[in-house]
């Protein structure tokens, strides 16, 4: 099923006419609001997979996007390179929002970098479109010294495609503005990570089916593309024709859902409405869930102690899970409350309430492939949930196995509620790794211990990885036992070329029968492990 590339555009849909602000290389932007780097230093923002955006004097130097961390260090030697961070990213947005709602009304975020308004009214408040980009781009100047791009079109693809030229497209326009753009930009249209990866798993399948570009996608019959596709077929065919994410249903329209929660004692800081805010999120998801229906936004209301009212609305995807909901409040309490707003809270807040809106009804909220989760393991998110609202967001902690050449560099530990994502490369070689296993338990803070040889001197090793003698008792916390068995040492010196650390490991098996981990570094062995 392919269609030629210079297939004419279909016909565009009936669509709102939309403006869009887009911040480039957003992550970026907001490490360097925070203070985390220079702004004029070269640097990239990276997952496990590769380079996600990368600064203006990164890209100088070569560095480009999806590029490994290694590729783009060999380029840039003196890149700085950043771990991706969603709280990081939209807690630093909250300033330049406000500014943009000091000229616009019914600003919608989509996501941290990204804001989405209705043209029509907005523009001739300001004089026409071309007026209003220009009293943005300088709003957000003005404000927030960042820079940004504004784009009008018929759309949201349109729009969001718009934006990131720095155009005005005529209306009834946006059809033929799609036409010749590359079928993979459809992942611009996405609010989520899981929606990102669905639309680029599509497009991937388009380009080897021979539709490259959005046009040819578009000159497809709908009928077609469903029975190939699917729903998310149509949704990007929609998309490509220049419409909108969601259809307008010939019905009354559904009424909104709203859940709201009294916050006692009151709440100064974001970790301690965290709680109240995950839970709320998962009611309103269940809730939505229970009457068959989704949303297409949802809009965080607050009240302060001494009246103030604080109210943000974040564009979502269909279907929004209880995880997403729950992103979007912790994000919008973190930028609220973390005191890096320009306009911060005059007082803790004392009451949160989530509306859902664009509710429409559900074709089909299907189960999982496998079923519906189970009791326990509701039961145990749910408890986790209250153990954060009483410890804080850091007090439920979840290890994620990534890459490393130790144990403990191959454990990360994530607030429960965080994308599980590791750092390090699990599939990269790590050549100089300790050899399996790994200790089934690690130490929070090592101690310090003694390995002995017979005749009761302390063991060393040398720069050749060869012992002083055969290790004969380890002394732990005034403790001596005998070594039964033994295995190494292994040598490894991470980052030599900067004078990084050296340490030499041993495994060692003691008359208690229980085997250790034990590393040797700056003359002092170290108990890390045990091997359960």
């Amino acid at each position: 099923m392919s269609a030629p590339a210079t297939a004419p555009a279909a016909a565009a849909l009936p669509a709102l006419r939309r403006a869009v602000l887009w911040v480039p290389d957003w992550p970026v932007a907001a490490a360097v609001a925070e203070g985390a780097v220079g702004s004029h230093e070269p640097v990239a923002v990276h997952d496990s997979r590769g380079v996600l955006v990368c600064s203006a004097a990164a890209r100088a130097a070569g560095v480009r996007r999806g590029m490994r961390r290694r590729t783009a260090q060999g380029l840039c030697p003196e890149l700085v390179l950043l771990a991706a961070d969603e709280n990081r990213d939209a807690r630093a947005f909250e300033p330049l929002v406000q500014a943009v709602e000091d000229v616009v009304v019914g600003v919608e975020v989509a996501r941290p970098g990204v804001l989405l308004m209705p043209a029509r009214g907005p523009s001739r408040h300001a004089g026409g479109e071309e007026e209003l980009a220009a009293l943005l781009v300088g709003t957000v100047a003005e404000e927030t010294g960042a820079e940004c791009q504004v784009g009008v079109a018929d759309g949201l693809l349109a729009a969001l495609l718009a934006a990131r030229a720095g155009v005005l497209v005529p209306p009834g326009g946006g059809a033929d503005f799609l036409a010749t753009q590359d079928v993979r930009l459809l992942d611009l249209a996405a609010t989520t990570r899981e929606r990102r990866a669905e639309l680029g798993e599509l497009t991937d399948l388009l380009r080897r089916l021979g539709l490259r570009t959005l046009g040819a996608l578009a000159a497809l019959e709908p009928g077609d593309v469903a029975a190939r596709f699917g729903t998310l077929g149509l949704l990007a065919h929609r998309l490509a024709r220049g419409g909108d994410v969601a259809v307008p249903a010939p019905r009354r329209p559904e009424q909104d859902v709203t859940v709201r929660t009294d916050l006692d004692p009151p709440a100064a800081r974001s970790d301690v409405a965290a709680f109240a805010a995950r839970a709320l999120a998962e009611e309103l998801a269940e809730r939505l869930q229970r009457r068959g229906v989704v949303c297409g936004r949802v809009e965080v209301l607050a009240r302060t102690e001494d009246g103030t009212e604080l109210a943000r609305t974040w564009r979502l995807d269909v279907a929004p899970s209880a995880a997403e909901l729950t992103d979007r409040v912790r994000w919008q309490l973190d930028g609220w409350l973390a005191g890096r707003s320009a306009r911060p809270p005059s007082a803790p807040l004392v009451h949160l309430e989530l509306l859902a809106q664009e509710v429409s009804p559900a074709a089909a909220v299907s189960e999982g492939l496998w079923g519906r989760r189970g009791r326990g393991e509701v039961q145990a998110e749910r408890a986790a949930l209250r153990v954060q609202g009483l410890l804080g967001a850091e007090g439920v902690l979840v290890p994620v196995l990534q890459g490393g050449r130790d144990p403990r560099t191959r454990v990360r530990l994530v607030a429960w509620g965080d994308d599980p994502v590791p750092v390090l490369r699990p599939d990269a070689p790590w050549p100089g790794q300790l050899p399996s296993p790994a200790p089934g338990t690690l130490l929070e803070e090592r101690r310090a211990v003694d390995v002995l040889d017979v005749a009761r001197r302390p063991v060393t090793v040398d720069a050749r990885a060869r012992l002083s003698g055969e290790p004969a008792r380890v002394v732990d916390e005034g403790e001596s036992r005998e070594v039964v068995g033994w295995a190494g040492p292994w040598s490894m010196w991470e980052r030599w070329w900067a004078r990084g650390r050296r340490r030499a490991w041993l495994q060692v098996v003691l008359s208690d029968g229980v085997a250790r981990l034990l590393a040797l570094e700056s003359g002092t062995w170290w108990l890390e492990g045990v091997y359960d």
